[in-house]
């Protein structure tokens, strides 16, 4: 366990002070393929409620995604993916006092969706799928989330695993501040995402929430999403039968603690209200450390 370092993250209409408490980024997706709600937000019409309805529960930002990258997935295009997100993003205009971020791997996507209000990127790809992000970050003076991923992910959970996940994973993640410096995005702009879930067996997702102190010494903000994962689907059930996506509430709940007690500044979830009271709990407990 360690004390959080404190940083300031500047969006164009916000400003988040991490380091004090746990930010809460609820997860929207609004895509009809997704692992953990089956498409249920695919809709603006049910896309818009809970979205409100999350800032209500005690979410600081809100993750907006219209392409999954769950496992298995296959890419779509600008196009389909900037279809998906505007609806919601123009419906939400005004709306909300929390910042939206956008989950996309695609500079097309992002460009849209900072026009439409979102001040965040978060990219799962850390700049590698499409370079150019990095262009959109630097001009439009938003943070971009920089996630490791080993493989891509149609094939991420089936391609061999690393033999040493932190090598990797401190690797992979210096790589791409190297992508986002050479962008001449600001160090200030940056929040580092290891990517549990993503190319990691089950024992290494776990081993990473444990020594998370490790990749805090890169000296970035850590962003953490752990929220229904299938590592916790097959740790509780088994891998034959493993709990399904809404009934690993629990579970992501013991791997939030973990993570803030061991230095995560946002965590991303999908249950908002009660991992709001899971983060509130841990922070007091992280205040005694």
């Amino acid at each position: 366990m360690i004390r959080r370092r404190k940083f300031r993250l500047r969006m164009p209409a916000h400003t988040l002070s991490l380091g004090e408490s746990t930010f809460i980024m609820g997860v929207l997706n609004v895509t009809p393929d997704s692992f953990s709600d089956g498409g249920e937000f695919a809709s603006s019409e049910a896309a818009v409620p809970r979205a409100l309805e999350m800032e209500a529960a005690g979410a600081d930002i809100l993750d907006i995604g219209g392409e999954s990258t769950r496992p298995g997935s296959v890419a779509i295009s600008a196009d389909e993916e900037v279809a998906r997100v505007m609806p919601v993003l123009n419906a939400l205009r005004g709306r909300l006092r929390i910042p939206i971020s956008i989950d996309t791997r695609k500079a097309a996507v992002a460009e849209a969706a900072i026009a439409a209000g979102a001040e965040i990127i978060n990219d799962v790809s850390a700049l590698q799928f499409d370079p150019a992000l990095g262009e959109i970050a630097r001009r439009r003076r938003v943070p971009i989330i920089l996630m490791h991923m080993r493989g891509q992910p149609a094939t991420m959970q089936k391609d061999p695993f690393a033999r040493n996940v932190f090598h990797d994973v401190i690797a992979g993640l210096r790589a791409a501040i190297v992508r986002a410096r050479r962008a001449r995005i600001a160090k200030s702009k940056i929040v580092l995402d290891p990517g549990i879930g993503f190319g990691k067996s089950i024992r290494q997702n776990f081993e990473l929430l444990a020594h998370l102190p490790r990749l805090a010494a890169l000296g970035y903000p850590l962003l953490i999403g752990t929220s229904r994962k299938a590592f916790l689907g097959a740790t509780l059930g088994g891998a034959k039968s493993p709990a399904p996506p809404d009934e690993r509430i629990w579970g992501t709940a013991a791997t939030v603690t973990a993570a803030i007690l061991n230095g995560a500044h946002i965590v991303r979830v999908h249950d908002a209200a009660e991992m709001a009271q899971v983060a509130r709990v841990a922070d007091a407990i992280a205040a005694e450390l």
